[in-house]
């Protein structure tokens, strides 16, 4: 990017709403007062709102995203140096027609375990030193789960793509929905002509149609940083390979990529793919917001970038911003770096506590060793926090242990703590509250770890074990706070009701 060239300020969207009732939190023999800490033991779901919100996003329809677009195209940059684009929930753009709530929920989930299953073997392959352009294709087939190896169309296998933003893409510019991600770095969106493209919203990006359409030579520093390239014709191809059998492929090119009236950057880096299986059925791409080189935010220099997320099931937006200043009243928490894996933003988490209460979970559960495995990162596409099996058993039964006056019921998919909360307009649940160095404490709130799963009043903890050694915040659980990721101090931040 020219030397002059504005930076960008973006726009988000993203919700998930809730209400519970508790009785006072007891004295556990696995967890610690929080000396000198002003932290609450009990908060307030707010469950009749949560099931409202979850009977209205099956009714959502395409006037609601034609509504946002048209505030959108009014919408003023706050600076010359920033852009602004919306970002809406999944549900509100593809309109899939779940027959009802639960049946979405489990769509979600799915999705969330092949995201996870990508994030935990892209780390499997860096720690090994393996080069996917190294591997034979017989060999990535066997490493990637063959439940999930072939595209998608019934929604199990579609990755993060939760999150929709409206981009321009060429000269003159061409409106797409692209994914926001920040557990990935190449962008990337699915091009004429189709040896094989999956169904999106927008029509399917023409080149031939921009005069800022540039493809890259094979010794271009661009296409030597990609992972898996190869050369035809003089020209630089790419693949991208997800961990759940999807795949993108075409030629690495550059393009003038617009956000709203706000602004636009000229040559960015792109994968411009012909060949695109199992991928995010509706959008027709990616933008990628890793810490790696290829990256939106490496490619515009950009020194911060934070968002707010909504709850998927509202059809209210937010922003996502780079450049702009971290709120005051942030949380803060070093970002850590993977030497094995630049893509990830690691965070320095020492522990958690439910109900005002440390939970007894070893120092060392949360750290990054010396050969890159471990540590937790903070993630945008992931929807459940991740916690290794053993943390996630400690604080699961902390919980449990305080919510024993509440009705149980029986577990649903990968949650297996749910409550039946069908009677009540409201009710107090144990807090639940992330810790970081310095004595810095990130407080949840309600409705970010006890979600509704289906219509009826069924409320689940929101919180996962894995076996992999990585550890992951979940968006579910970043809904309703600004997360900014000061990439020039290292640190991440915090801030509650910056939507």
């Amino acid at each position: 990017m020219a030397p002059n060239q504005p930076f960008l300020v973006l726009t988000f969207t993203l919700f998930i709403t809730i209400t519970l009732s508790l009785a006072p939190p007891t004295t556990s023999t696995r967890a610690t007062p929080i000396h000198g800490s002003s932290e609450s033991s009990t908060a307030v779901l707010d469950v009749s709102s949560s099931l409202h919100q979850a009977h209205q996003v099956l009714s959502y329809s395409t006037q609601l995203v034609e509504s946002s677009l048209k505030e959108e195209t009014h919408h003023k940059p706050t600076s010359s140096s920033s852009f602004s684009v919306q970002l809406h929930p999944r549900g509100t753009v593809l309109n899939e027609k779940h027959r009802d709530y639960k049946n979405l929920v489990l769509s979600r989930l799915a999705r969330d375990s092949a995201r996870v299953n990508s994030l935990t073997l892209k780390l499997k392959l860096a720690l090994n030193g393996v080069n996917k352009s190294d591997l034979h294709p017989t060999q990535m087939d066997q490493l990637l789960p063959e439940a999930l190896s072939t595209p998608v169309s019934s929604g199990t296998g579609q990755g993060s793509g939760e999150y929709f933003s409206r981009v321009g893409v060429g000269q003159p510019a061409k409106p797409f929905y692209m994914v926001l991600d920040t557990g990935s770095d190449v962008n990337w969106l699915q091009c004429k002509p189709c040896a094989d493209c999956y169904q999106q919203s927008d029509p399917i990006f023409d080149p031939t149609t921009s005069s800022t359409y540039g493809p890259l030579t094979c010794d271009a520093q661009q296409c030597q940083a990609l992972e898996v390239s190869a050369c035809r014709n003089g020209k630089c191809l790419y693949q991208v390979s997800y961990g759940d059998g999807s795949f993108t492929v075409g030629e690495f090119v550059t393009e003038t990529m617009s956000f709203g009236g706000s602004g636009s950057v000229n040559r960015v880096a792109i994968g411009c793919g012909h060949d695109n299986e199992g991928l995010f059925v509706g959008a027709a791409g990616l933008l990628g917001l890793g810490g790696g080189p290829l990256s939106l935010t490496s490619q515009i220099k950009a020194s911060s970038f934070s968002y707010c997320l909504v709850d998927r099931d509202s059809g209210k937006s937010s922003t996502l911003e780079f450049n702009s200043a971290r709120p005051g009243d942030s949380v803060t928490a070093p970002l850590l770096k993977n030497q094995k894996i630049g893509t990830f933003y690691y965070v320095e988490l020492t522990g958690v506590s439910v109900g005002g209460q440390m939970v007894g979970i070893p120092p060392e559960t949360f750290e990054m060793d010396q050969t890159g495995a471990g540590g937790i990162i903070v993630d945008s596409g992931t929807a459940i926090t991740r916690l290794r099996t053993q943390a996630y058993n400690s604080v699961r039964d902390a919980f449990r242990r305080l919510t024993q006056n509440l009705r149980s019921a029986e577990g649903v998919a990968l949650f297996d703590t749910c409550y039946d909360l069908s009677t009540l307009q409201s009710v107090r649940v144990p807090t639940v509250s992330l810790h970081f160095s310095g004595g810095k404490t990130w407080s949840l709130p309600a409705k970010n770890y006890l979600i509704p799963v289906d219509s009826a009043g069924t409320f689940c903890f929101a919180f996962a074990p894995t076996t992999s050694s990585l550890s992951i915040i979940g968006n579910v659980q970043q809904q309703g706070t600004r997360v900014s990721f000061d990439l020039a101090k290292n640190e991440v931040g915090f801030s509650p009701n910056k939507c």
